[in-house]
């Protein structure tokens, strides 16, 4: 039988959650600890997944009793939490983005360059298995060349107050997953260009952010992607990819609960309406993410996103917040 890995969990919040969660469906891993200054918080998490607790995350490290870590703890903590990682030589899995700040990443940039330590950025979507078989047919040539891209990404609604004052904004908060996207397809991305609007919510506005923009990108090859965000949809949760290429045209529509269909008077091949949570819509892509990085903590083969993803993510987001605010297409080097 295989030894499980023991997996320390820092933060308890909803993404923290999410993790346990998946952990839980995960034969050779087990929750070994539970690092949350709310530690009521990490109690409740160790009541339903086990698992000890602490409020401090050098008694964590210090307890000799992780082979991993997993970071869902605010991103103001993640650049410390990955470097102690990598100095108790542990392997981490931090959720994006590593830093709002590209300086304090560029400062830990080198330090996991030379770390022999696995790093993995929780870029879920590249664990969608139907945005993989995208990704392998794109790569299988039966669309030709790709020459464009198209990302769609809209919440079903927009996220609290409080939490839009401390997310980044929508740049770095929401479309950072989008840009990774677009790398996954086209990683030589050399031009940003952006645009923001408000046109719905005065708490965004409040927080001087957008509630709807739309992305350009330049790939090195002069591919072309268009990323369009919003931070509410009527109708669900809309996640969908189209890749057009010089001999056909690929697409990732959205999910359904149900593949049953309405006909009657009114309608027509009516439909449900399309899943409304993140949770629902990725809660595969979080397990395989999970089981991805518990491959490179045996040390093999892994396709996980590392840190000069998270990197490249940050300054493409960057980019296009600068792009919004002067109207003005920004050349970016991701070397």
């Amino acid at each position: 039988m295989t030894q499980q890995i023991r997996i320390g969990l820092f933060g308890t919040g909803r993404i923290g959650q999410v993790h346990a969660m998946s952990l839980a469906t995960i034969d050779e891993a087990t929750l070994a600890w539970i690092c949350d200054p709310f530690i009521e918080g990490a109690k409740q998490t160790a009541a339903e997944f086990g698992g000890r607790v602490s409020a401090d995350p050098e008694e964590v490290f210090a307890s000799g009793e992780v082979d991993a870590v997993i970071i869902a703890s605010p991103t103001a903590t993640h650049v410390d939490f990955v470097e102690m990682a990598i100095d108790a030589g542990v392997p981490v899995l931090c959720e994006k983005p590593i830093d709002l700040d590209i300086d304090r990443v560029d400062a830990l940039r080198a330090k996991a360059a030379a770390s022999e330590v696995p790093i993995a950025l929780g870029f879920n979507k590249r664990f969608d298995r139907h945005f993989v078989e995208l990704k392998r047919r794109v790569a299988a040539d039966e669309i030709g060349t790709l020459e464009q891209l198209s990302i769609t990404s809209r919440d079903p609604g927009e996220p609290p107050a409080s939490y839009l004052t401390e997310s980044g904004g929508i740049f770095r908060d929401m479309t950072i997953h989008d840009l990774d996207m677009a790398r996954y397809f086209i990683p030589e991305i050399v031009e940003v260009s952006a645009r923001g609007a408000n046109t719905f919510s005065e708490n965004v506005r409040e927080a001087g952010d957008f509630d709807s923009v739309v992305v350009t990108l330049r790939g090195s090859k002069d591919e072309l992607v268009t990323i369009v965000n919003s931070r509410h949809c009527a109708y669900g949760y809309d996640q969908r990819i189209e890749a057009f290429g010089a001999t056909g045209l690929l697409q990732v529509g959205n999910k359904n609960d149900t593949l049953v269909r309405h006909w009657g008077a009114r309608a027509v091949e009516a439909i449900g309406p399309y899943q409304n949570f993140f949770l629902e819509r990725y809660a595969e892509a979080y397990r395989l993410e999970v089981a991805e990085f518990l491959r490179a903590v045996r040390g093999l083969p892994s396709r996980s996103p590392g840190f000069e993803d998270g990197r490249a993510a940050l300054v493409l987001a960057n980019a296009a917040e600068q792009s919004s605010r002067t109207g003005i297409a920004v050349a970016v080097d991701l070397s």
